[in-house]
């Protein structure tokens, strides 16, 4: 079977192939892809096939480059939904069962060419679902990281950043960012950075959040550290980092109290009670 001959078969029989090649398909598919859209796909796949084959015989060529971007979307699509790398290449591999199914067609040695031709486009759809899917990945930790760094408002001109589990370089740039905005969003003038469910701080963290101060002290923002555990601070006395004339507190409860008294707030703590706020 060479380039001219399957592509005369699939100049004659597209619509067979096409459902040949759904026939095939769907089952595996079922409940994740729809019918509707298996049946475009098909569509464009063996239509842009068709049109490539009617030219050339080479999957590099230019003739194939409506092909490449089925492929691509394909690809890109089975990724969102969440399908495997072999159920996304085992869609292009069927595109064979469907010529072998065809009239007229027997796989005899000729079979080869079409075999190896389909083999590029299983190989080329794998390499971009892979990418799609770290594409897809990236967004989804972009997200993670905006939703684990929330800036909260407590008070008339006091915001805070509970942090919760690991800090590593990326996270702590979100921390600043947020925090920088929100103090512009909101005007205000104190920012509590609480680091109560953060189990460990290196070197690299604590530069973070030694500029991150900064930065708001910059904006005319005073800046606290709340939450140090007896683990974090001895590790950074041993590692010799030098928090200076940074405030640190215990508790977000104390650098609340303090930022509060420092708007001109009266704090009163009452037995037993939560400390009460007033004016």
């Amino acid at each position: 079977m060479s380039v001219e001959s399957w592509g005369a078969v699939l100049a004659e029989h597209q619509a067979d192939l096409q459902a040949s090649w759904l026939a095939e398909v769907a089952p595996p598919l079922a409940g994740r892809v729809t019918r509707q859209e298996l049946e475009r796909d098909g569509r464009e796949l063996f239509g842009a096939l068709a049109a490539g084959a009617a030219v050339s015989g080479s999957f590099s060529d230019g003739a194939y480059d409506e092909l490449r971007a089925v492929l691509t979307e394909l690809s890109r699509s089975r990724a969102r939904q969440g399908l495997t790398p072999s159920e996304t290449a085992t869609s292009v591999f069927a595109v064979k069962t469907a010529f072998l199914r065809a009239p007229g067609v027997q796989p005899d040695a000729a079979f080869v060419a079409l075999s190896q031709f389909v083999d590029e486009l299983g190989l080329f759809t794998f390499e971009v679902y892979v990418e799609a899917r770290e594409r897809v990945i990236g967004e989804q930790s972009e997200q993670l990281l905006e939703l684990s760094t929330p800036v909260v408002k407590l008070w008339d001109g006091v915001v805070a950043v509970p942090l919760v589990g690991t800090l590593d370089s990326a996270r702590t740039q979100v921390v600043m960012e947020k925090l920088l905005q929100s103090l512009v969003d909101t005007g205000s003038e104190h920012a509590i950075i609480d680091i109560t469910g953060v189990p460990a701080v290196d070197t690299q963290v604590a530069q973070h959040l030694l500029k991150t101060i900064l930065a708001a002290r910059l904006m005319g923002a005073e800046c606290q550290i709340s939450g140090i555990s007896p683990q974090i601070a001895q590790t950074i006395v041993a590692l010799g980092i030098d928090f200076g004339e940074i405030r640190t507190r215990a508790t977000l409860a104390d650098a609340l109290v303090h930022a509060l008294r420092s708007t001109g707030a009266d704090v009163v703590r009452g037995a037993g009670a939560p400390a009460r706020t007033g004016r």
